[in-house]
């Protein structure tokens, strides 16, 4: 087994910067490489042991306006994502759409080796990448295969929705700091003799047409403040309830109830940024019981209490306004900070420039 994981060193003037400019890489937990940019591992010597069957990183990125990221895959390696926290992306790989929508926290993504992959962020987004040799992950399918009726040997562009893997990178990050590697290793080979395991689905089921979709997410967004049913949801499309929530789930990778929550956690973000509100009354205007149940699923799809969340917004609220007197008057292209693609060099040097004056 060949196994290496380590924290860059050389990089972490680099990545604090990104980290206060909105962009980041944890480099706080021993056993993870950072990313220079999105799945771009930055080697302390730049230059990364190809030895190594498994590498892992994280990329963190707080921001919530629209961006784009580019990468390619080596060509002797998979990559597997996992996303930590609820997200909403679209992933092309050349004309093909891989994925269009909300992720839920715990989706799971592979490239293949040599892939070219674009990323259009429109939220917030935390991932763990696990950068798995060809060689390796081909030994752990050839392991399993005995055991399985149809095994999936090409695992470019699966997506998937995987407890296990979210389960396995919190514990990463949760404990990562305790150990020399050691952990990331256990963790980052639980995963892949997971993924090798994996069978090809017996049966493929339609996503819910768009019109239909539409549908459903205006009616949620109408009547977030009621106990809203599966069944009220599946008559809204017009179906049943078995057949709505396997459709739902094809088309936007969430369960029905699933979903709501999601979009009553986005509701209360809302209000309480824009308001003093109460928690108890921003729980009780959105169709929660009770306080704490609302705290409770705004803690597991935010990562934060909406206390804790409500301050640091308005931390970065002034924050925001003292960056933008400081460039009153100056003659920059509104265009180029409402998140329209721009490269990451000029986007780096415009930023660095920018907090220097603040």
């Amino acid at each position: 087994m060949r196994f290496r994981t380590k924290p860059n060193l050389r990089h972490a003037a680099a990545c604090r910067f990104l980290q206060t400019a909105g962009v980041g890489c944890d480099t706080g937990l021993l056993g993870l490489y950072a990313e220079r940019t999105w799945r771009c591992l930055a080697a302390e010597d730049g230059r990364l042991p190809i030895e190594a069957d498994i590498l892992v990183s994280r990329w963190v990125d707080p921001r919530s306006s629209c961006r784009y990221e580019k990468t390619m895959s080596s060509p002797d390696r998979h990559v597997i994502g996992v996303a930590l926290k609820t997200t909403r992306l679209k992933l092309t790989r050349g004309p093909h759409t891989i994925f269009d929508g909300i992720m839920p926290v715990g989706t799971l993504h592979v490239t293949g080796p040599s892939e070219p992959l674009t990323a259009e962020f429109r939220a917030p987004c935390d991932f763990i990448h696990f950068h798995v040799s060809n060689d390796y992950l081909r030994k752990r399918q050839d392991a399993a295969q005995s055991g399985l009726s149809q095994p999936m040997r090409d695992l470019n562009d699966l997506v998937i929705r995987d407890p296990l893997a979210e389960l396995l990178c919190r514990a990463l990050i949760e404990r990562g700091h305790l150990g020399d590697g050691l952990y990331a290793e256990s963790v980052g080979q639980t995963l892949v003799m997971h993924i090798a395991r994996m069978e090809r689905p017996q049966s493929t089921v339609n996503a819910l047409p768009k019109w239909q979709l539409k549908r459903v997410q205006e009616y949620v967004g109408a009547h977030l403040d009621e106990p809203l049913r599966l069944a009220d949801l599946a008559a809204v499309a017009g179906l049943s309830r078995m057949h709505f929530a396997a459709q739902f789930r094809a088309a936007t990778g969430y369960r029905p109830h699933d979903y709501l929550l999601y979009q009553r956690i986005e509701s209360a973000k809302a209000i309480l940024s824009n308001t003093g509100m109460p928690l108890a009354e921003v729980a009780l205007s959105l169709g929660f019981q009770a306080q704490a149940h609302f705290s409770t699923v705004f803690k597991r799809l935010t990562g934060e209490t909406p206390a804790r969340w409500r301050r640091n917004v308005m931390s970065e609220g002034q924050l925001s306004e003292a960056f933008k007197r400081s460039r009153a008057g100056q003659d920059i292209p509104t265009n180029e900070w409402r998140g329209e693609p721009i490269s990451s060099e000029r986007k780096l040097g415009q930023l660095r420039s920018e907090f220097s004056k603040l």
